[in-house]
């Protein structure tokens, strides 16, 4: 689809107001109603004092991080009330490369849970594709110890939808990463501004 709208632009205005409509159009995708059993489960997780991990690969990694930001410290500071614990395990290069010079790349997520996880905690996946390994490997494991899996994904799903409690799917064209990873950061945007509302009340 950004190929058809590329080769049909004469400018990068005509192909930027293309694209703000194709972003609409993957984003309202999105069953909405995920979105009220994701808020349900971060507030049962903080609740309870847990830890929600984040991860992503490349892109999704950059939005794993800026949730643990905004959701995290970001509430704290402009509500004055408990923010959420969310650790994003794509912080520490010393440790991934480690990690995957040592054991390699596809457990470079699943090494550090096994480090830190604790019982009733959670996992964010933040993917395009939803077919990574070292993110199948962590869903996984998360899985096994009872916690809960949440997923952030495009294209058509990936294998990572039938590991997760709850899958945001945003449907889109396969290798299209940019509207997706948008959509991602949107997601993020909406929960942390959400968030600072009701915890204002």
């Amino acid at each position: 689809m950004l190929k058809k709208y590329l080769t049909n632009s004469k400018n990068i205005n005509s192909f930027s107001k293309k694209y703000i409509s194709y972003l609409q159009n993957v984003f309202n995708s999105l069953d909405f109603k995920k979105l009220d059993d994701l808020e349900r489960e971060f507030l049962k997780i903080r609740a309870r004092n847990s830890t929600i991990f984040s991860i992503g690969n490349g892109g999704a990694s950059a939005t794993s991080m800026t949730l643990a930001n905004d959701v995290g410290f970001d509430i704290l500071k402009k509500t004055k009330k408990k923010g959420f614990r969310i650790v994003n395990l794509c912080d520490n290069n010393s440790i991934i490369t480690a990690i995957a010079n040592d054991v390699g790349y596809e457990k470079i997520f699943i090494e550090q849970l096994k480090l830190h996880y604790k019982k009733n905690d959670a996992l964010i996946i933040f993917s395009a594709s939803g077919n990574s390994k070292n993110i199948l490997n962590a869903a996984k494991w998360i899985r096994e110890k009872k916690g809960k899996v949440f997923s952030i994904v495009g294209f058509d799903g990936g294998k990572i939808k039938k590991y997760s409690d709850i899958c945001l799917h945003f449907k889109s064209q396969k290798n299209e990463y940019g509207p997706v990873e948008d959509c991602q950061l949107i997601v993020n945007h909406i929960l942390a501004h959400w968030f600072q509302k009701i915890f204002k009340k």
